[in-house]
């Protein structure tokens, strides 16, 4: 496989690169985890985007795309370009998990999309060891390279799509990769 043209499985998601440089691996590692959390989501209704898989458990599919578009304004946003910009689903919200009876899929899918493409556009023409610095929370202070969110964000979406998995099979029986 070379780089030059982007290959697909089956179900339509992105192959990650075989072979590049590291940045291009990296970014390609994220979107085929993206892609799969949008596939999670494939072919549900607004209820069933709401359903948990667990009675203790108040996680579901359409809290976890909210939640993965506050991900992405926190770190491509706020800590990579050190934007101040107030949380996705506003105050109150700012993991992104709590749901609005007026917010569907759709509507969240399109937030999410946008949070994506932002935070594209700021890193475009940065160096992967580029230095920002995370402004609150317990690591406060804390200065990481773009490297290290791009890391970040391909961990905190296989985790993520591994809760994803587990709701969709509890909702319809569905499984796979």
């Amino acid at each position: 496989m070379t780089t030059d043209a982007p290959q697909t499985l089956p179900d339509g998601r992105p192959i990650p690169l075989f072979t590049a440089d590291e940045r291009a691996m990296l970014e390609s590692w994220l979107d085929f985890h993206r892609a799969t959390l949008e596939l999670k989501c494939r072919g549900l209704d607004d209820t069933q985007v709401r359903t948990t898989a667990a009675g203790s458990s108040s996680l579901t599919l359409l809290g976890l795309v909210q939640h993965l578009a506050e991900v992405e304004r926190n770190w491509f946003q706020r800590v990579v370009a050190g934007l101040d910009v107030p949380p996705v689903y506003g105050e109150g919200n700012e993991t992104g998990y709590g749901l609005a009876p007026e917010r569907g899929l759709d509507e969240a899918l399109g937030v999410w999309r946008r949070e994506i493409a932002r935070g594209r556009e700021l890193c475009a023409g940065r160096s992967i060891e580029e230095v920002g610095r995370i402004a609150d929370g317990p690591m406060a202070g804390v200065d990481v390279s773009l490297r290290w969110v791009f890391v970040h964000l391909v961990e905190e979406y296989a985790r993520h799509n591994g809760h994803a998995d587990i709701l969709r099979e509890c909702i319809d029986g569905v499984t796979g990769v």
